[in-house]
């Protein structure tokens, strides 16, 4: 007997207004500092076999600054399979007007995928065809994204993996037991000067992929001084979330954030748990970029 079934595919981030760069190439460069961050996330802990995920991103603007690069390394588990994300990114922006700056991204790389067939615990006899272990199994990757934005807000679109790669085949290699799918990604925000010590932030994420239901985050968050940061975001019939972070200077943030589910699972974990680190390096004129909301 056979089922047809949908799960995630692409790693999971409350925090991603301070992550962009993994789902859209075309942030690269935007923040007009060479900036650094490293994430480590935690899904439904206690929950054997939950997801656990490691992103350590880099990009700068060079040249006269409409010319972005980056990199972005992903470490994605989920039970028996193991996903290793390596990109490397370039973006050109253009000015929409004086102030308004639209950037095109575009990233290329390759993925590495490991499963180990050993961990499962088998009731009942199954074909060996489909159990064959796959160590680093190297598939192509490339991304496409669109990013506007000036000192007030930011919209962008964005497709991060365009290829459908085939995961696992049997052993004649014709019936395809798992695929991916091309996932789309829409955000926004904006930044509310409500006075001079505290900044509102709206935003929202959506993703759409075939085979599942729309994917909606949406959250809020409030910058106190320039230097704290409080926040709660809600994900579509999915989860809650509270977010903090501390601007220690003008180079250096840190985050952290926690998430608790609204559906019958949250009785199997203790919730979710994120952590970021960004850093930013001196401009190309001495001058550090202010702490911006996005």
């Amino acid at each position: 007997m056979c089922y047809a079934v949908n799960a995630q595919q692409d790693a999971q981030y409350t925090q991603y207004m301070y992550n962009t760069m993994s789902f859209n190439p075309g942030y690269a460069g935007t923040r007009g500092v060479f900036s650094g961050l490293g994430l480590h996330r935690s899904q439904w802990v206690g929950l054997d076999g939950a997801p656990r995920t490691q992103t350590f991103s880099a990009h700068s603007p060079i040249g006269i600054g409409k010319i972005g690069v980056g990199f972005n390394l992903t470490n994605d588990e989920i039970f028996i399979t193991r996903e290793t994300y390596f990109d490397a990114i370039f973006s050109y922006n253009i000015n929409v007007t004086e102030e308004t700056k639209l950037s095109f991204g575009v990233k290329a790389g390759a993925q590495l995928l490991d499963n180990d067939f050993n961990r499962l615990v088998l009731d009942e006899k199954v074909d060996p065809s489909y159990l064959q272990q796959i160590d680093n199994r190297l598939l192509p990757q490339i991304g496409l994204g669109a990013y506007m934005y000036n000192n007030n807000y930011y919209v962008g679109l964005s497709a991060p993996n365009l290829l459908e790669n085939d995961h696992f085949e049997d052993s004649d290699g014709v019936a395809r037991i798992a695929k991916e799918r091309v996932n789309f990604y829409l955000m926004g925000g904006y930044v509310f000067q409500v006075n001079d010590d505290l900044k509102l932030k709206p935003a929202v994420l959506s993703k759409i992929v075939s085979g599942a239901p729309l994917q909606l985050d949406l959250s809020l968050n409030a910058l106190m001084y320039e230097k704290f940061t409080l926040g709660g975001a809600y994900r579509l019939s999915a989860a809650w979330s509270a977010m903090a972070g501390f601007q220690f200077s003008d180079a250096m943030m840190i985050g952290f954030a926690y998430d608790r589910e609204t559906t019958e699972l949250a009785q199997f974990n203790s919730g979710s748990f994120e952590v970021f680190l960004r850093f930013e390096l001196f401009r190309q004129y001495g001058r550090i970029l202010n702490p911006r909301f996005f």
